[in-house]
């Protein structure tokens, strides 16, 4: 669909492609998934309007578990497994926590000129598919769109990435995580401690600086979320930063990782790593940050 992509979008956009390198397979009605790329695509391209921006088209195939799953929209009960996973994430308007609330209603439109069924009809294709989606955007820092499709993996001669195997590298030490959502920072606990690390974790980025304030000599790393009540993520990791200024940060939102590095470009920033957590990934970015890679 690239050819027919690059023209239906702003002139002022950019369109990048970060496609998976073993092969993605899935059971699906070819036209219906064209449909949720194009609606997909429009809405990225429309929430850029007349400004300059990127729109990033990814893919992926992966072991998700029970807790990544129970954090998509409208997942409904979906087993733990192979899942291909195709995200469209853009740098435009974003949307308020109203106009998530209504995304999938039909006919529900911000726009002028509305053409209804949008992302009512994604929801139901994706649905329709077995599959789940997951939304991130606010005001002013873009939106992503995660969907993830069961995968058919017998199609495929490469052996996947799986997160909930017996991790391959341990580590030591004490690493703060920093989030405002429970679930996150239970399964996040969990993974740690399985990798060897004492954790201790906090809900939001002012008694993050308070516990880091205290124990800046014991904590190896942080993980710490970008949106957060009271202090978000920007403002506690420069805080954090004047305490102890060498310290490890690894910066964790659902957001694009161009968005992020573009945001904390040049001020010390040590990884980032989408939510919710995979096992591998966590594993990966923390071993690397430890290991000063």
């Amino acid at each position: 669909m690239s050819h027919i992509l690059d023209v239906s979008i702003s002139k002022k956009s950019i369109l990048k492609y970060d496609l998976s390198d073993v092969p993605v397979t899935i059971m699906a009605d070819a036209t219906q998934i064209r449909q949720v790329i194009m609606n997909l695509i429009m809405n990225a391209s429309e929430a850029l309007s007349d400004n300059s921006g990127i729109i990033s088209i990814s893919t992926g195939l992966a072991h998700y578990d029970s807790s990544y799953l129970f954090e998509m929209y409208m997942d409904e009960n979906l087993q733990e497994g192979m899942y291909a996973c195709l995200e469209v994430t853009d740098t435009g308007c974003g949307m308020d926590s109203e106009t998530k609330e209504k995304l999938f209603d039909p006919f529900f439109t911000t726009k002028i000129a509305g053409r209804g069924l949008g992302l009512s009809a994604v929801l139901g294709i994706v649905r329709g598919h077995k599959g789940v989606l997951r939304v991130n955007s606010e005001p002013g820092k873009g939106t992503t769109f995660r969907i993830l499709f069961p995968a058919i993996v017998e199609f495929s001669e490469h052996e996947p990435e799986e997160i909930d195997k017996k991790p391959e590298w341990y580590g030591h030490g004490t690493i703060l995580i920093v989030d405002d959502e429970e679930t996150v920072r239970a399964v996040g606990r969990h993974m740690l401690e399985r990798l060897g690390f004492t954790v201790i974790t906090t809900e939001d980025g002012l008694k993050a600086v308070e516990i880091f304030r205290k124990k800046y000599d014991e904590i190896d790393c942080v993980l710490l979320d970008l949106t957060m009540p009271h202090m978000d993520g920007e403002e506690a990791f420069r805080e954090m930063r004047r305490i102890k200024s060498d310290i490890r940060i690894i910066m964790s939102s659902g957001y694009s990782k161009q968005e992020i590095f573009r945001r904390f470009a040049g001020k010390g920033m040590t990884g980032f790593i989408h939510k919710p957590y995979v096992m591998n990934e966590l594993q990966k970015v923390i071993r690397e940050a430890l290991e000063g890679k």
